[in-house]
C-alpha cells in the first residue's frame, strides 16, 4: 500500500511537470517536431543531464530501490527491433501530438484528442502483443534466464 501511494504521488507531481510545460499541448508538441520550438528538447535533454549522472551514481553506490532490490541499470547495442520500435513511437506521437503519460494528463486537461490517443496505445499494445505470440522474444535481451552450462563430453 506504502508503495502504491509513493506511486500515485510522484505520478501526479510528474503530470503536474507535464501540464506546467504544456506537454500534453497538442500544439506544443507539433512546434518541437517543425523545429519551431525547442523548448521540449530542452525539456527532455535536461531531464537526462541530470538524470543520468544521478543513475550512474546510485548504481556504483549499490543502492536499494524502494521495493528492495539493488539498483541495476541495464546496458545494450541498439538493435533492429529498438530502430524499428523507436521509429513506430515517433510516427504515432507525431500523429497523435501525445504520448502515453500526456495523454492521461490532455484528459484530465480536457483535451478530448486524448480520450483517443489512449485507446489507441491500448490498441497498440494489445497488436503487439499478439505478433510477439509466436515466440519472439522483445526487449534487451539481458533479462532471460541463461543458457544451461554445456559440459563437454569426452570421446575416445
Amino acid at each position: 500500500m506504502r508503495m502504491q501511494l509513493i506511486g500515485l504521488v510522484f505520478g501526479i507531481c510528474f503530470g503536474g511537470v507535464l501540464a506546467a510545460s504544456d506537454l500534453h499541448e497538442y500544439d506544443t508538441i507539433h512546434a518541437m517536431l517543425r523545429f519551431d520550438e525547442f523548448d521540449v528538447f530542452w525539456f527532455m535533454g535536461s531531464a537526462i543531464a541530470v538524470s543520468l549522472p544521478l543513475l550512474w551514481f546510485f548504481e556504483r553506490r549499490g543502492l536499494t530501490t524502494p521495493l528492495g532490490g539493488r539498483l541495476e541499470l541495464s546496458r545494450s547495442m541498439p538493435e533492429r527491433h529498438h530502430i524499428r520500435g523507436g521509429v513506430l513511437f515517433g510516427l504515432g506521437w507525431a500523429i497523435a501530438g501525445t504520448c502515453p503519460a500526456p495523454a492521461l494528463v490532455m484528459v484530465s486537461s480536457g483535451a478530448w484528442l486524448g480520450l483517443v490517443a489512449i485507446p489507441g496505445i491500448f490498441l497498440g499494445l494489445q497488436l503487439h502483443e499478439r505478433r510477439s505470440a509466436g515466440g519472439v522474444h522483445v526487449g534487451d535481451g539481458e533479462h532471460r534466464d541463461p543458457e544451461p552450462d554445456v559440459v563437454p563430453v569426452a570421446t575416445t
